[in-house]
């Protein structure tokens, strides 16, 4: 192996072991985990005053929204379906349709965020920029800052609403 390919390949593991951290959250800010661990369940549909949406429709929105990105940079085989904006991203109800709709939205999150880090994983360095076949120019790479970014930005409303609520931390 050259000096060069070392480096390009050292760069790529440093990139990926980045995306890593920065998908998992928590460098400069709570955790994903942080806000939605122990949320008191009367409060996860309650819409504090001058705010559009519940704890639950955060939840659910960050759900649908990383399936959405990971089906569409998983994409292949060409089945992906593109959601009606922003209807098909927000649930309508602020409660949660049954007792348990909670844990398995954060389940299902996770279970997606492992998913698209197995793909960011078994993507080669040239694929992991490499403009995707069937997008606008979007690549793996700004596809999986997308979801941090995206996920950071939510994590953050879900701890101002529970501040609003009065159920964070003291």
């Amino acid at each position: 192996m050259t000096n060069l390919a070392t480096a390009e390949a050292k760069l790529g593991r440093a990139l990926r072991e980045q995306l890593q951290t920065l998908l998992d959250g928590g460098q400069a800010h709570a955790t994903f985990e942080d806000a939605v661990t122990n949320f008191p369940e009367h409060l996860r549909g309650a819409i504090p005053e001058n705010l559009p949406y519940s704890a639950w429709q955060i939840l659910e929105h960050i759900r649908i929204a990383q399936r959405d990105i990971l089906d569409f940079s998983n994409n292949s085989d060409g089945s992906y379906k593109p959601r009606s904006w922003p209807e098909a991203y927000w649930p309508k109800n602020p409660q949660p349709p049954s007792a348990d709709a909670w844990e398995q939205a954060i389940h299902h999150i996770k279970e997606d965020r492992v998913a698209f880090e197995r793909l960011l994983n078994a993507t080669d360095d040239a694929a992991l920029i490499a403009p995707f076949a069937w997008g606008d120019g979007q690549s793996l790479l700004r596809e999986a800052l997308l979801i941090a970014d995206h996920a950071a930005y939510h994590t953050g409303e879900l701890i101002v609403l529970r501040r609003l609520l009065g159920a964070w931390k003291k």
